[in-house]
């Protein structure tokens, strides 16, 4: 199955080294063996691969060298710059990781101007409406809700072998890649900290009462956290702030890559798959236009609320709420709308017998064809 990121990447490649990074298992490997027939390709994890690469040993009539899990080989970027440097991209160079750039070892000098990074996530509505037409919206909607929107579960669309994936999945990056980045000592605090999560999706999580349930104390609790990010297990939206900060709660909201891990709570999962649903399309602007985004929740003190704004260079653009099945207008909108006046503002419902506008510019949408659908640009 081809991705969405296929062709940009192959198109940077033509200039600069392209990095992408994204979730452990999401099909980043897969993706680069795609781009071209013929390739050298080694992995950072295997001893005989390590060995080639000390020695800059590939075969240069190749037309593309790739490089996984390269960034967790001590001075990475400084030994990448110098291939760079010396050869240029012949062959062309691609990097894989299954963790954020700067996660692993750190160093001085830089890969500034010489390359263009990509993040590649799970299968969306919008992604498997492009290219896999045999699927309609529905049976994808349903196929993302009982297996996630990673590749190999996805594709094989049973339930029964989802959990059975998902159970190695967490396991090889909580005991060998979170291990990779530093030493932990409490695995199984840290696995009781992401059941905890999944039961708190979409609601603002408070870093003492977490640090209260894992008798930890707080600064520990946020180190992780920050750990479970950068790994790509989780994702944290922060309550926007411009205006009318003073009025707004403050604690972030988290959200897992992997959709169906929200157990228990369908409303909570919903608005997961739209808030990766929304980050992806966001992220996707930003690496292959340049553009500038943000997202972002709005929840007053008093109980006021948007599950989601949507800021595009600087400017808030859209108001998302979610709804499984409420056609009514959130209340949040009455009071945020006044405040942004100028954004697009759309009630999401799963279930829904008709679509609605109301003179103050709210939509009431579809949300699978919606999503579908989704473009910001």
């Amino acid at each position: 199955m081809k991705r969405y990121l296929n062709v940009d990447i192959k198109d940077a490649l033509e200039k600069k080294i392209a990095v992408i990074t994204g979730p452990r298992q999401c099909g980043k490997t897969t993706l680069a063996r795609q781009l071209y027939k013929d390739f050298d390709y080694f992995n950072y994890d295997a001893v005989e691969d390590r060995l080639a690469l000390k020695e800059k040993s590939w075969d240069r009539n190749k037309p593309l060298l790739i490089l996984d899990e390269l960034h967790k080989m001590k001075e990475w970027k400084r030994w990448l710059k110098g291939v760079y440097d010396k050869e240029g991209i012949h062959p062309k160079i691609l990097v894989t990781g299954s963790a954020k750039l700067n996660t692993y070892k750190k160093v001085g000098d830089s890969l500034a101007g010489r390359y263009f990074q990509y993040r590649l996530y799970p299968l969306d509505l919008k992604e498997v409406a492009k290219f896999d037409v045999s699927m309609s919206a529905e049976e994808a909607f349903n196929r993302l809700w009982h297996c996630g929107g990673f590749p190999e579960p996805f594709l094989e669309g049973s339930e029964s072998y989802y959990k059975r994936w998902r159970r190695s999945h967490l396991d090889i990056i909580l005991r060998q890649d979170l291990i990779d980045i530093q030493v932990i000592r409490d695995i199984q605090a840290i696995e009781t900290l992401v059941h905890l999560l999944k039961t708190r999706v979409g609601a603002g999580v408070s870093y003492s009462n977490l640090a209260r349930d894992l008798e930890r104390d707080v600064n520990t609790i946020k180190r992780w956290l920050i750990l479970l990010e950068n790994l790509y297990v989780i994702f944290r939206i922060t309550p926007y702030h411009k205006n009318i900060a003073r009025s707004l709660l403050k604690e972030p909201k988290y959200y897992f890559y992997d959709i169906a891990q929200v157990e228990g709570n369908e409303g909570a999962r919903l608005e997961n798959l739209v808030a990766l649903s929304l980050l992806k399309e966001l992220h996707f602007m930003e690496d292959t236009l340049g553009a500038t985004t943000q997202l972002n929740y709005l929840r007053t003190k008093d109980g006021k609320e948007i599950d989601f704004i949507v800021s595009i260079e600087n400017k808030p653009s859209y108001l998302v709420e979610v709804k499984l099945s409420d056609e009514n207008p959130a209340p949040g909108f009455q009071y945020f709308l006044p405040i942004f006046p100028h954004v697009k503002a759309i009630q999401l419902v799963k279930n829904i017998s008709r679509e609605k506008t109301f003179p103050n510019g709210l939509e009431i949408r579809k949300l699978v064809p919606w999503l579908t659908k989704l473009d910001f640009s």
